[in-house]
């Protein structure tokens, strides 16, 4: 198989993370620097990540959490800044990695797992993957603004829309909004409402995929069933 999947079934990362990976030097195949599109067998070839042999986890595992404000959704940060992996028992002893990212602000639903191959059937474009958030802007959304935002609105990166816009809740200082976007632009959301004029204060992913924050309850994580899908 493609190292990039190998690494990705071993838990490492997704796909794409480890052909970055394979690219900043920090992958060997025995002893040797890997390239991009090399192939491997995991059964005869060693092959190391930062120096330290990786094999297959014996068991593969699916968490949702709810990451508060203020945590990072990365594995670790060049800046000391706490990560979502903070809110993994010690006792969890797998390599677990966040699924997609939530900005550092911005809170809700996130899913982290040792499953890159799942990782990244919920990250590829191909697959079309919803995700959904309430977002509350200061000040009221007027109908013309909110008309614009369901047109679509133009980024640097050319024009967005949301899947669907809902207005949930208006009164005269805030405006709470459903959004639901099958695109990962960064921060998109708070880009496109400051484009028709508003800015957000708060920003709460409540579904992303099949997963919802309902599933959650009062826990701030729960070990989930693996999908259909993986193997």
């Amino acid at each position: 198989m493609k190292l990039q999947q190998a690494l990705a079934q071993a838990g490492v990362a997704s796909r794409r993370k480890a052909e970055n990976m394979i690219l900043a030097n920090r992958v060997q195949v025995n002893g040797k620097p890997a390239h991009i599109g090399q192939r491997v067998d995991t059964t005869t070839d060693t092959i190391t990540f930062d120096n330290k042999n990786i094999t297959k986890p014996e068991k593969l595992r699916y968490f949702i959490v709810y990451k508060p404000a203020g945590l990072v959704s990365s594995t670790s940060d060049e800046h000391g800044r706490k990560t979502v992996l903070s809110l993994v028992p010690n006792d969890i002893e797998e390599r677990l990695f966040p699924v997609g990212r939530l900005d550092k602000e911005s809170e809700g639903l996130l899913l982290l797992t040792n499953d890159g191959e799942y990782a990244n059937t919920l990250l590829h474009p191909s697959f079309d993957v919803k995700k959904s958030y309430e977002v509350t802007v200061a000040g009221k959304v007027s109908f013309l603004a909110f008309e614009h935002l369901k047109r679509g609105v133009k980024l640097k990166e050319g024009y967005v829309a949301p899947d669907s816009a809902e207005i949930l809740d208006t009164d005269e200082s805030t405006t709470l909004l459903e959004i639901t976007l099958s695109e990962g632009k960064k921060h998109e959301i708070r880009r496109m409402m400051r484009r028709i004029g508003y800015e957000v204060v708060k920003l709460v992913r409540t579904k992303f995929g099949p997963y919802s924050l309902e599933q959650l309850g009062d826990a701030n994580i729960l070990e989930i069933s693996p999908p259909i899908s993986s193997t």
